[in-house]
């Protein structure tokens, strides 16, 4: 199976790096992977064989509409057709981590219980360069069961500064 992602994701970076240069795809497939992941029935559906690949589609395109680029959305509709919508977080994790090695940079995911602003996420981006000590391609994730704060993953480290965690820390003291 990791044979069958990693030649998804070496046979769309080329596709990806030739017509993202500015990285939306990436983050829009990003952002579509964690969805995916985190809706059980939108998984399900989208997963499901005895539902025809042509309305498995539909259901996408319904659910994206023109809100992501076309690429996008031909990417997963190619996943779709090809029954891989079950591997296509792990597919857009290579893609993305891939993109990102190639150009020397760390992908940092961010979990956020709110959506960052433009400038937060710049100057968020800045700092966790400062730390990784070179540039990140920085995937901002929206998860309201961090409460508050932030959670960064660069690689094996993690800077947990969530309330959540905060929270089960004075927890134990107490």
């Amino acid at each position: 199976m990791a044979d069958r992602i990693e030649v998804y994701a070496d046979s769309l970076l080329p596709l990806v790096r030739a017509e993202d240069p500015t990285g939306a795809v990436a983050d829009e497939l990003y952002r579509v992977a964690r969805l995916v992941e985190s809706n059980d029935q939108l998984r399900s559906t989208l997963t499901d064989p005895q539902i025809p690949a042509p309305r498995r589609q539909q259901v996408l395109e319904e659910l994206l509409g023109d809100r992501v680029e076309p690429l996008t959305a031909g990417i997963l509709s190619l996943l779709v057709a090809a029954g891989r919508m079950s591997d296509m977080p792990k597919i857009v994790d290579a893609l993305v981590a891939k993109n990102a090695l190639d150009a020397s940079r760390a992908l940092a995911e961010v979990r956020s219980a709110v959506a960052l602003t433009p400038e937060q996420e710049q100057r968020l981006a800045s700092a966790l360069e400062r730390a990784a000590g070179r540039p990140v391609d920085l995937k901002v994730v929206v998860d309201p069961t961090v409460l508050g704060g932030l959670v960064a993953q660069i690689g094996d480290t993690v800077i947990d500064g969530s309330v959540r965690t905060r929270l089960t820390q004075l927890r134990e003291v107490l």
